[in-house]
């Protein structure tokens, strides 16, 4: 049986990245999650989900920069999105990475360049999306996002509750009054930081979810699981949550039915939508979400 570690280093084989990149055989399964490599491409498809019914947070893709020009230029591409957002009159709003805005070079790079994207949306009545990344990066960014969301309150992070310690952050955001994206994570990390089991994440889910909706600034619940779907649906009317004060989150091109489900029950829904040319990394965790993603590749490729 293909794990989650495994696919992942499958994945980053040179071989297998070069194939998947440039193969005939491969473009409609990475199609089917990245919305095209420029920007007016992803802005069509963010309208084409605004005219279903469905919020949007576009999502311009890279990590790990390892130069301080290409950070800027990060961030020059994100204020370039929300003047174009704001020129279409698109429903959306963004969503980052801070080691794409430089992180691993300091951090008074990220925080320059994030500050940057922040007032850029705060100008244009826009929000951001702080994307939370690999375990080693948590703290930085929680800090970094702790230290702007005062100035910036127009701006959320996110929590994965497949690590030990996000109960701890996730009162520190609730304290904060942040609005706080809740997901199961999408990393490989070791045993030492995080559940390795699905019913453990799966547990910690619903228990950090629960308390989101109790006490959460229009928290969002970001999940393709049903039953987690359904519990916090159930929960919210326990509450007398009002549909308008929290949403669900699902990735673009992954549980179409789901989706559309949701939004015909009246459920704020929002879609993330990425796009760009460094794209690979992230269709790669992707992958490793649904391991028959990976043999379906692996039966075309020696097919050729």
């Amino acid at each position: 049986m293909l794990t989650r570690a495994l696919v992942l280093k499958v994945a980053q084989m040179p071989a297998f990245k070069n194939w998947i990149k440039h193969s005939r055989w491969t473009q409609g399964l990475v199609q089917r999650f990245i919305a095209g490599e420029d920007l007016e491409t992803a802005l069509s498809v963010a309208c084409r989900l605004n005219n279903e019914g469905f919020l949007v947070a576009l999502d311009y893709l890279g990590e790990d920069t390892t130069r301080a020009e290409d950070a800027q230029q990060a961030a020059n591409q994100y204020i370039q999105l929300l003047e174009r957002i704001a020129q279409r009159g698109v429903n959306a709003c963004i969503s980052i990475k801070l080691t794409q805005l430089g992180l691993d070079l300091g951090y008074e790079v990220a925080r320059e360049n994030l500050e940057r994207v922040l007032a850029a949306a705060k100008d244009l009545k826009n929000f951001v999306w702080v994307d939370m990344e690999s375990s080693k990066h948590t703290q930085a960014i929680l800090d970094l996002f702790c230290e702007m969301f005062p100035k910036y309150p127009n701006s959320g992070t996110v929590l994965q509750s497949y690590l030990y310690r996000t109960p701890q952050d996730l009162e520190r955001l609730l304290e904060l009054g942040a609005r706080v994206r809740l997901v199961k994570g999408a990393y490989a990390e070791p045993r030492e930081v995080a559940y390795p089991d699905k019913k453990s994440v799966d547990r910690q889910f619903r228990i950090q979810m629960e308390r989101l909706l109790e006490r959460g600034n229009e928290p969002a619940i970001a999940t393709h699981d049903t039953r987690l779907i359904e519990h916090a649906k159930r929960y919210a009317a326990r509450l007398g949550l009002d549909k308008s004060k929290f949403e669900f989150q699902l990735l673009y091109g992954i549980r179409r039915d789901v989706q559309k489900q949701l939004v015909a029950e009246g459920y704020r829904t929002l879609i993330y939508v990425p796009y760009g040319e460094q794209w690979y990394p992230y269709f790669s965790r992707r992958i490793a979400e649904r391991p028959a993603n990976l043999y379906f590749i692996l039966r075309n490729l020696f097919r050729r």
